[in-house]
């Protein structure tokens, strides 16, 4: 045989070794469904998302384990959008278009969803968002698994009214600057208002994001609650600020009996980096925490705490919220047959799953969950124990009854109305 035979032989030998090996990468490929965790793992806000991925990995090998979906084995694709708004809505597009994602779990701060909404809108992707946000949004194709105003805010309000906690007059609603605090405290100044709270008894202040300095702010607080009336703190301060905002109320001597404070960012995980001293008696508005006794939470915290190898980590809101999300989506993905975001997000109305506190949440039209609420009490070992709960589940207000140009609307996702803002009134969609 030739040189040059022999070349062409081995040559051809090649294309053909190299075509089944792209032949089975590709065979290998269609066998992976790609899932995609958008979740900051450095700057302001790793201290709340960092463990929102690791649960994410925790819930895809437990699936994997399991069979996978469909027959086909879940691979996850983390980024890191770095606490940079513009940055999620760059990951989120690579992770869609580039990445071939089927579906995404992620977010935590309005603003990071607020900036991808228009990829996901474009791209036709499908966004689980796990965290309590302000409402006043229904989009085709985000599944909002945290909190509603009236699942959180509202219900903590109430609380705080109340004889039992402390028949609260003044109002301070303190906030980081961004979009979610601000609408937030929207609803609850129109709220307080309708209750028939004074305007002069409500004060309102924002700050920035990762915010240190705050011996004036805690100065202004306490000068406010010196008035004679019972005054309660309405937290909607986000991520790491929280620690020197806390410590700042221990060196100025407020103590939880003198001014409470009901956060809506604060849960376990956030905790745990904190000395809880400070903190105790304090009160987190949350629709789970770790130290709710039911079996289904037993188990799922032992679960978790092996698959960390880590006999302390802690569990938290968001994360049950990504736990419910993802075992809704799987739910959708077998109900259509198919992992078609079309076919995906039709088929996830109606969906019913277990939660973790003995119950279970349903995927309604207007894209949000059932859910239960639950106030609770910080301890000095930084866990939360539940001093109110709801007699059941809620049903989420996407729109405020209390905001004048949302009050009519209603969002319901289902043929023939197919729309996230439609006016009762006009009986239009707004588009």
């Amino acid at each position: 045989m030739s040189v040059t035979r022999r070349f062409v032989l081995r040559a051809a030998g090649a294309l053909v070794g190299g075509a089944m090996a792209l032949s089975s990468f590709a065979a290998h490929a269609e066998d992976t469904i790609k899932i995609g965790i958008l979740h900051s793992l450095s700057g302001t806000m790793a201290i709340s998302e960092t463990t929102l991925k690791d649960v994410m990995l925790m819930l895809i090998d437990e699936q994997n384990k399991a069979g996978g979906v469909l027959g086909k084995k879940l691979e996850p694709v983390v980024v890191d959008p770095a606490s940079n708004w513009p940055l999620f809505a760059e990951k989120a597009r690579e992770l869609i278009s580039k990445d071939k994602v089927s579906v995404v779990f992620g977010c935590w701060t309005s603003v990071s969803r607020k900036s991808v909404l228009p990829v996901f809108k474009e791209l036709d992707s499908i966004l689980f968002y796990p965290v309590q946000y302000e409402g006043e949004e229904s989009e085709r194709n985000v599944f909002y698994t945290g909190a509603a105003p009236n699942q959180q805010a509202i219900p903590a309000v109430d609380y705080l009214m109340s004889d039992d906690g402390g028949a609260v007059k003044r109002w301070v609603l303190e906030g980081t600057d961004y979009v979610y605090p601000r609408t937030t405290n929207k609803i609850l100044e129109a709220y307080l208002k309708a209750k028939g709270v004074a305007p002069e008894d409500i004060l309102i202040n924002y700050t920035p994001f990762g915010f240190s300095d705050w011996q004036t702010e805690v100065t202004k607080i306490k000068a406010f609650g010196s008035a004679g009336k019972k005054t309660a703190v309405v937290s909607t301060i986000n991520g790491d600020a929280n620690v020197p905002f806390y410590k700042e109320l221990g060196n100025q001597g407020i103590k939880a009996t003198d001014i409470p404070v009901v956060a809506f960012s604060v849960g376990e995980e956030e905790l745990a980096g904190l000395d809880a001293k400070p903190l105790v008696g304090h009160l987190a508005a949350w629709n789970y925490f770790q130290t709710i006794d039911t079996p289904e939470n037993k188990a799922y915290i032992e679960k978790w705490r092996a698959f960390t190898k880590n006999p302390k980590r802690t569990f938290n809101d968001p994360m049950e919220a990504h736990v419910i999300g993802f075992h809704a989506w799987v739910k959708a993905v077998e109900k259509a047959g198919s992992f078609d975001p079309d076919k995906v997000i039709d088929a996830l109305i109606g969906v019913t799953v277990p939660n973790l506190t003995g119950g279970y949440a349903t995927v309604m039209p207007n894209h949000h969950i059932t859910k239960p609420v639950y106030i609770g009490e910080i301890q000095a070992n930084g866990l939360i124990n539940t001093v109110w709960q709801t007699p059941g589940t809620v049903v989420a207000q996407e729109w405020s009854p209390y905001l004048e140009g949302s009050k009519d609307l209603i969002a319901d996702w289902r043929h023939p109305m197919n729309c996230g803002n439609f006016n009762v009134k006009t009986g239009k969609c707004g588009g």
